[in-house]
């Protein structure tokens, strides 16, 4: 190899290296990005759950008015049926 055809494989050798390098700090950057917004949607998704579970807290148990409404109804007729 004569010196003019090693500098240009030198050359080309160090475009290439540099295109490895822009090519692995942009799948970096893209990575990073990618771990942030799943951090995000853990963080919303723990946030929903959160909420969800004290609206299940504050909630009205429907068995128990249920049970309340039929004594109530039980006592009346009850009542009904003793004043006559």
């Amino acid at each position: 190899m004569t010196d003019i055809e090693q500098a240009g494989v030198a050359l080309e050798l160090e475009r290439l290296r540099r295109s490895v390098d822009v090519g692995f700090a942009t799948t970096q950057g893209n990575l990073a990005l990618l771990l942030q917004r799943a951090d995000q949607t853990d963080k919303t998704l723990d946030e929903h759950e959160a909420r969800l579970d004290s609206l299940e807290r504050a909630r009205w148990p429907l068995p128990s008015l249920a049970a309340i409404t039929s004594c109530a109804a039980l006592a009346v007729a009850v009542w009904e049926s003793a004043t006559r």
